[in-house]
């Protein structure tokens, strides 16, 4: 049995991105071991995400901020420096960090689209349990100190930290994918772990999920499930009832993402490991 000091939250990401997440996010929480859901607010189906959230009042939704790949809430006319020609938030990350960084009229620009994200959260009249980044952008600098301002006003408790330790449940190319990760964002994170914890706001400890981001089925969650390690970990995936055009591109499998938080056996795991489930709202 473990130590009851393992919990781990179970998150959605993109919510509201289409219909079809929508739905894997609604049976996941009902039917399987989801407790959270993150809301993308700007995106085509977030209308039909919060009308489903108000149903599953089990489900805790947390905001998730968009600044790059992705639409905006606010009109690309008044963003036109975050924004490319057919009106989308800048997909290539790098470029878009630089520009938040250096680019002075950009970052007038971002708070103005990262306050509407929150306002446009509130006014749908769901709790916030929680605050992330789409691509993991608040270990930019800029993008989790304009969060942490505007985070204040509406009432924001907790934020996810995007790091996720060594583990035997990885592949050895996983390892290798891992490290590089780690090279590139190691400091970032823990420069936001102090940031966090400066700021008295709540975090996780570790994330699972961020290597196999995209392909985490039944026998992955599983293998992590066994070496949950101490302390509030949060597992993260991208469920989905069908995958887009643009998950098939990248090799993504949201069905079998969503198979393993229905899984009986995932279920099982956790119960023979006595780790308790629990969501952001539920951090002290």
């Amino acid at each position: 049995m473990s130590p009851p000091n393992r919990r781990l939250i179970v998150t959605a990401d993109d919510f509201g991105l289409s219909r079809e997440v929508n739905e894997a996010v609604e049976r996941a929480a009902r039917e399987g071991i989801l407790t959270c859901a993150s809301l993308m607010v700007g995106e085509a189906a977030a209308a039909d995400a919060i009308e489903r959230a108000r149903r599953l009042p089990g489900l805790r939704v947390g905001l998730h901020v968009v600044v790059a790949d992705g639409f905006p809430v606010l009109s690309p006319a008044r963003i036109p420096a975050l924004c490319d020609d057919a009106g989308r938030l800048d997909g290539r990350l790098v470029r878009a960090g630089f520009r938040f960084f250096f680019n002075r009229r950009a970052t007038r620009q971002l708070e103005a689209e990262i306050h509407a994200q929150f306002a446009a959260f509130a006014q749908s009249g769901l709790v916030l349990d929680h605050v992330n980044a789409h691509k993991h952008m608040h270990l930019h600098p800029t993008v989790l100190t304009l969060i942490l301002k505007i985070g204040r006003e509406y009432g924001m408790r907790a934020v996810r930290l995007p790091y996720e330790p060594p583990s035997a449940a990885l592949s050895a190319a996983q390892m290798r994918q891992r490290r590089r990760a780690a090279a590139v964002t190691g400091l970032w994170t823990a420069v936001m772990r102090w940031r966090l914890d400066r700021a008295r706001v709540l975090h996780n400890d570790t994330v699972l999920g961020l290597v196999q981001s995209g392909v985490l089925d039944e026998a992955a969650v599983i293998a992590l499930l066994r070496r949950l390690p101490e302390g509030v970990t949060e597992l993260y995936c991208h469920p989905a009832i069908a995958a887009d055009d643009a998950a098939r591109r990248r090799g993504d499998r949201p069905h079998d993402e969503l198979n393993a938080l229905l899984s009986p056996q995932v279920a099982q795991a956790l119960r023979a490991q006595g780790v308790a489930r629990m969501t952001f709202s539920d951090l002290a």
